[in-house]
């Protein structure tokens, strides 16, 4: 049996960056995995030259200038919300 060169699994390396760190510890949040997820939001906090990950206010105060209304929904229903799963407090 053939397969179509698109059916084949490829391993795929996701490129580590800095500002990745956050996006990863939401991601395993909302996929059930909290203490890897809080080892990336640790890892972010390290990371940071300020103290945006030090909560949710501080993060929304960083990331809402000029963001329109639904991209905002979006960003409150997902990422924070994965944030809030990993041990991010509100203030």
């Amino acid at each position: 049996m053939m397969r179509s060169p698109g059916s084949r699994r490829r391993a795929t390396t996701v490129r580590r960056t800095r500002s990745s760190a956050p996006s990863f510890a939401s991601a395993y949040a909302l996929n059930g995995e909290t203490e890897r997820a809080a080892e990336e939001l640790a890892e972010a906090r390290r990371l940071s030259s300020d103290d945006r990950f030090s909560s949710l206010a501080r993060l929304r105060a960083f990331t809402y200038r000029g963001v329109v209304p639904k991209i905002r929904a979006l960003f409150e229903a997902t990422f924070l919300a994965g944030l809030r799963l990993a041990g991010m407090p509100e203030e």
